[in-house]
């Protein structure tokens, strides 16, 4: 065993015994001495327990691996690494911890055993799916736990990252019964409950200058520290519950994927693939999995407050949908400063631009939000809706086999029908008139 593993071992059997019995000196140091195999406690035991009381009113039995690292910065440590601390602790029987009431309202998870519950999972399963022994990043195909994707872009490749069925359904519940649970930022419209890109897009309806931005690797931006520091703040979880969800809803990349996907040849594009490289080698969220929408929203509500509150100084209007950023306003908007000091903010939570894809849109050109036309309300892009009618028009008159195209004739109704479905909730009077040529089709 390394020096750096026997002393994080230690630390942790330290803590372990803290929070085993009363929240009291002589309990307490005794506790110790008997993790540590000693007959009689040493004065730097004392010096220790007397630090963690000082900083502890009250046990943080919801925090064990804040209270281990605590441990290891005390000056009762100091002494007791000079002093040459035992190597081997004995292994105290776990003790549900306390429930912690949360401060924002999510399902009550007091310990891991709860969790399990939750999810339908033994011990031994939770531990393989929070990967706790760190194998993703080395082991074959079959034992991981997500299935890669490598998607060519303009700008680079996507990394998607699927998982697993078994993993994809704990995914699902922790998202139903966790996540769901805490609010966003009023600013943040995808991937979130009664709202969609038409929501994302209407606010922006009519402005002089709609300024569009690009956060560069999302999801692969969103390391699995920040990802704990929010279940344990915001949702209120238990430090051991927080280290294990955090481990079933964040994974790394394979070493064994990324050497499969070629380097490009242009200097900038490289990069940003040494970027992405080295993002994806620590946990983070993958792009792919039903939970990573959701966290990304939450780790985001302060970059959604800051940047709304840019947005109020500049008289403009913010929404954020997934990784796209969208302004809009009078002139100002336009000018850079705003797109500065977005990047600027960007980069203090963690983020960066693309700044490719950065464009400032007057009102005397197309303002594409989205997808959607916003110069005067939202709308479909012309070209896009004269093609759904042309196509809804020929089903009606020619018969809609004829209109196939290569495409399934199962799945056609439900493609058509769709689209008409997805014009009418961009615009409701457009949309009325399509579904009346919709209502003209014969589908037998």
């Amino acid at each position: 065993m390394t020096a750096g593993r026997r002393a994080q071992v230690t630390a942790s059997g330290i803590a372990t015994a803290l929070l085993a019995g009363t929240w009291r000196r002589p309990q307490m140091v005794r506790r110790v001495a008997v993790a540590l195999r000693y007959r009689r406690a040493p004065r730097w035991v004392g010096t220790l327990v007397g630090e963690v009381l000082e900083a502890y009113w009250h046990p943080p039995a919801d925090r064990p691996r804040e209270l281990a690292l605590f441990v290891r910065r005390t000056e009762g440590w100091a002494r007791g690494q000079a002093a040459d601390v035992p190597p081997r602790v004995v292994r105290w029987e776990p003790v549900p911890t306390a429930v912690v009431r949360p401060r924002l309202p999510t399902v009550e998870l007091s310990d891991l055993s709860a969790l399990a519950r939750l999810l339908g999972l033994d011990q031994g399963e939770l531990a393989w799916f929070t990967d706790a022994r760190n194998l993703e990043r080395t082991v074959p195909e079959p034992l991981r736990h997500y299935r890669w994707r490598a998607v060519d872009r303009p700008a680079g490749v996507r990394l998607l990252a699927a998982p697993k069925p078994r993993l994809k359904e704990i995914q699902r519940r922790l998202l139903r019964h966790v996540l769901d649970a805490v609010p966003v930022h009023g600013a943040a419209h995808g991937c979130v409950p009664d709202r969609s890109v038409r929501t994302a897009a209407a606010p922006h309806a009519g402005a002089a200058v709609v300024l569009r931005m690009d956060l560069e690797h999302f999801f692969g931006s969103v390391p699995a520290p920040r990802v704990h520091g929010l279940l344990l703040g915001q949702a209120g979880l238990p430090e051991p519950v927080a280290h294990a969800v955090t481990g079933l809803v964040t994974t790394v990349l394979p070493a064994a994927v990324w050497r499969r996907v070629p380097l490009p040849d242009d200097v900038g594009a490289r990069e940003r693939h040494r970027r992405l490289g080295a993002r994806l080698a620590v946990p983070h969220l993958p792009q792919g999995a039903p939970t990573s929408p959701a966290l990304a929203n939450l780790v985001c509500f302060r970059l959604d407050r800051r940047l709304a509150a840019l947005a109020d100084a500049f008289g403009a209007t913010y929404t954020r949908y997934v990784d796209d950023l969208t302004f809009s306003g009078g002139p100002r908007v336009g000018r850079g400063r705003l797109a500065a000091l977005v990047g600027e903010v960007a980069r203090e939570e963690g983020f960066r631009v693309n700044a490719a894809k950065t464009r400032a849109i007057s009102s005397a050109r197309r303002q594409d939000v989205l997808g959607i036309v916003v110069n005067d309300h939202p709308a479909l892009p012309r070209r896009e809706r004269d093609a759904l009618r042309a196509l809804l028009h020929n089903c009606a008159t020619h018969g809609w086999a004829t209109q196939l195209r290569g495409r399934d004739p199962a799945t056609f109704r439900d493609h058509v029908l769709g689209r008409v479905a997805w014009a009418a909730s961009v615009d409701p009077a457009s949309g009325a008139r399509l579904r009346a040529l919709a209502d003209r089709i014969d589908w037998s």
